[in-house]
């Protein structure tokens, strides 16, 4: 069990878009393997690969999150490979979205109900799939994150200067500290 270091905003990698993969060998499922780690490690729901540092389009989640009534304690993660939304419909409010990258914020943000996803799996297959709800927010979340996106850069612009501010003077205070 490696765990990976959580890459924070204003890191600059975090704003870029993430490489497709082409080859999945031994190194790839090594990732996900420690992506799936670190992300319940820090207690998340959802990771992408940008998020530790690399720019391949790899995301991982934990597998409970498609049944919400599913409290077991059983920590299984899936990952997707160079997933895509194909189809979106309806309107939500994603109440209190948090990130791993994106220290000490949380905001509400407006994402599809449903989407509807591809993917391969780590065995190569080509999957494909319908999430609602939540499932619909952390696949909006993950792959926002391949494409160099942020949440805070979907909400306003006051707030999300406001948080920019608050992480400078924080980022500060760290380091004189």
């Amino acid at each position: 069990m490696a765990l990976l270091k959580i890459v924070t905003y204003p890191e600059k990698s975090l704003s870029m878009p993430s490489d497709k993969v082409k080859i999945i060998d031994d190194e790839v499922k090594q990732l996900i393997q420690d992506m799936g780690d670190t992300m319940f490690q820090e207690s998340g729901i959802g990771l992408a690969a940008p998020q530790v540092g690399v720019n391949k389009r790899i995301l991982v989640y934990d597998a409970r999150a498609q049944n919400p009534d599913d409290d077991g304690p059983d920590q299984q993660i899936i990952a997707l490979i160079n997933p895509k939304i194909i189809q979106a419909a309806g309107s939500q409010l994603s109440e209190n979205e948090g990130c791993l990258s994106v220290v000490d914020f949380r905001a509400d943000v407006k994402r599809y109900e449903q989407v509807t996803v591809q993917a391969i799996d780590m065995d190569g297959n080509p999957i494909e799939f319908e999430a609602h709800g939540l499932m619909a927010v952390i696949m909006q979340h993950e792959i926002d994150h391949l494409d160099g996106i942020l949440f805070i850069d979907r909400i306003s612009t006051l707030k999300r200067t406001m948080y920019k501010k608050k992480r400078m003077k924080q980022l500060k205070e760290e380091t004189s500290s």
